[in-house]
């Protein structure tokens, strides 16, 4: 085929069989190309994969949908020209306003794509060195895709013709009828920005108030709703709100755990007690993961009702929930051995009865009344 014959199929017409022809050439240019930018892009992924920069795999995955949606957009545009030169309508003349407002969609769907990516990226510890804290890298990325998103509208809203300035003043206008039917909303808001902000706890983060029954492991930060796994398995939704006014407790960023025991002893084994616990003592003070610089205190307590009693306080090193556990475990064998290996056995609840034998004075009988028969001989 010539320049010619080229210049003569692209030409409009307004004859069927030719209009048509160049619609399903044009559709058929529009797969190819489609087809070969991804192949582009698998293979620029590839070649970018082999080096150290990381962001340039970031800004690939997110052009590879809208660079297939432009695509289509200048594609389907040059075939609605050829249908609208060839049979004219109305609805063809809004073509160049819904082609510059496609072209803004896909240039917001790109840049909330790469924002996505990047906060991925930032809160990574395999692909950063020193990754972003995930709560803070969430905090952000929305704020910043709410950005595009606003900007975006309000970019729409220029294009088919409305003021700027006016929807703005508007927004100013209304916007004190909106916060004081929105209160509610807008304290859940500002609630979730201060938990940005002051970070209490973080996503995975094991939390629990004492105020109210809320108690499990942090799964997800929103601007109006916290999302908390308990540990039922039963996802528990909390107004952002209510973290202002309640106490919250982060077991997870606890330094230690804590061992705190009180065993006891039989009294005849008294003379022991004071053995029994030094031993003990240097037992926890040489295990391997009890924290001998933390406060560690193995005393004599108490007289108790059938027992000689004796506290254990210590520190493990570990944090962990079922590690802890082996630990507590193995320190209370331990003990078990000791006060065996003294003689000694530990105390459980008796009671001694003492029954004194009767005087000489209870045991004569008590003397007898005479009978009326006898009274009256």
């Amino acid at each position: 085929m010539n320049g010619d014959e080229l210049a003569l199929l692209l030409a409009p017409s307004d004859e069927p069989r030719i209009w048509l022809l160049q619609v399903f050439v044009v559709v058929l240019v529009t797969v190819t190309v489609n087809f070969i930018l991804m192949r582009l892009i698998d293979l620029a992924e590839k070649l970018v994969g082999r080096t150290d920069t990381l962001w340039d795999d970031a800004v690939l995955e997110a052009a590879r949908v809208p660079l297939k949606l432009v695509t289509w957009v200048i594609g389907l545009s040059i075939a609605i020209n050829i249908m609208q030169a060839a049979a004219p309508a109305a609805l063809f003349e809004a073509l160049p306003e819904v082609r510059r407002l496609s072209f803004i969609l896909i240039l917001a769907l790109f840049l909330t794509r790469l924002i996505r990516n990047a906060e991925a990226l930032l809160a990574d510890p395999a692909k950063v060195d020193k990754p972003m804290d995930t709560t803070t890298a969430k905090a952000v990325g929305k704020l910043l895709r709410l950005s595009v998103i606003i900007t975006a509208v309000l970019v729409m809203l220029q294009n088919l013709g409305y003021s700027i300035s006016g929807v703005l003043a508007f927004g100013g206008i209304g916007g004190i009828a909106i916060g004081f039917a929105a209160k509610d909303l807008l304290a859940n808001f500002f609630g979730g920005m201060m938990i940005y902000m002051d970070k209490p706890f973080r996503v995975g983060d094991w939390v629990r108030s004492p105020d109210r029954e809320i108690e499990g492991t942090v799964e997800d930060i929103g601007w109006r709703l916290t999302r908390i796994r308990t540990f039922d398995q039963r996802p528990l939704y909390i107004p952002n709100s209510t973290f202002s006014t309640i106490a919250v407790e982060n077991p997870s960023r606890m330094r230690h755990r804590r061992i705190f025991e009180t065993l006891g002893v039989r009294y005849q084994d008294g003379p022991k007690l004071q053995a029994i616990c030094e031993d003990v003592e240097a037992m926890l003070r040489s295990h391997d993961d009890i924290a001998s610089n933390e406060t560690l205190m193995v005393n004599f307590n108490t007289y108790g009702s059938s027992s000689l009693k004796f506290f254990v306080y210590a520190f493990t090193k570990t944090t962990s929930w079922v590690r802890f556990h082996e630990v507590k475990q193995d320190v209370l064998f331990r003990i078990m051995k000791i006060v065996e290996g003294h003689g000694a056995s530990f105390a459980f609840p008796t009671r001694t009865l003492h029954i004194q034998p009767d005087s000489p004075a209870e045991g004569r009988s008590a003397p007898t009344l005479p009978t009326q028969q006898e009274q009256q001989a």
